[in-house]
């Protein structure tokens, strides 16, 4: 099962972090900050699966992704295999490039309830629900559909203003 998934930018801020456990403000903190400390030390030829450290205990693994300035960190329990969990981020990252058209760290701070839906839609409640890229897109595009004809007013301001502006 995934237990928390973190992304973390080159710097230590958390840009995402999702848990699928409770853990109280102040443990959660000293995960984030550990699993920033863990994967940050290593280098780019080193394995991309690693022990959990002290806060997480022994049965938990960290896989992570390194793109760009972002660190894309899946905690998981022994049961998960390790190249699927891989897979998993780079189906994530894809979904959010096709999203936004070339993700970037900013996309993360901007569109924070994009970003959740995206992440919803492929992983809920620890457990993995799709991985088919074309049907993650479709969905997300498909409440994004929604959401404009449920909110006229705000789409049509929104497109005034950037004209407005340009």
């Amino acid at each position: 099962m995934i237990t928390a998934i973190m992304i973390i930018n080159n710097h230590g801020k958390p840009r995402l972090t999702k848990f699928y456990n409770y853990h109280n403000e102040d443990t959660q903190q000293k995960l984030i900050r550990e699993c920033y400390q863990l994967v940050s030390k290593r280098t780019s030829i080193m394995c991309n699966f690693l022990e959990g450290g002290e806060q997480w205990g022994k049965d938990t693994k960290l896989i992570y992704r390194h793109y760009a300035t972002l660190y894309f960190i899946f905690c998981v329990d022994s049961s998960e295999s390790e190249l699927g969990i891989l897979d998993l981020i780079h189906i994530f990252v894809e979904a959010l490039d096709k999203c936004f058209e070339n993700v970037c760290e900013l996309d993360f701070i901007f569109h924070m309830d994009k970003v959740h839906n995206i992440l919803e839609e492929i992983v809920m409640g620890g457990l993995v629900l799709e991985t088919n890229l074309s049907t993650i897109i479709g969905t997300v595009e498909e409440m994004s559909r929604i959401e404009k004809q449920e909110n006229p007013i705000k789409t049509g301001l929104q497109s005034v203003m950037s004209k407005k502006f340009l």
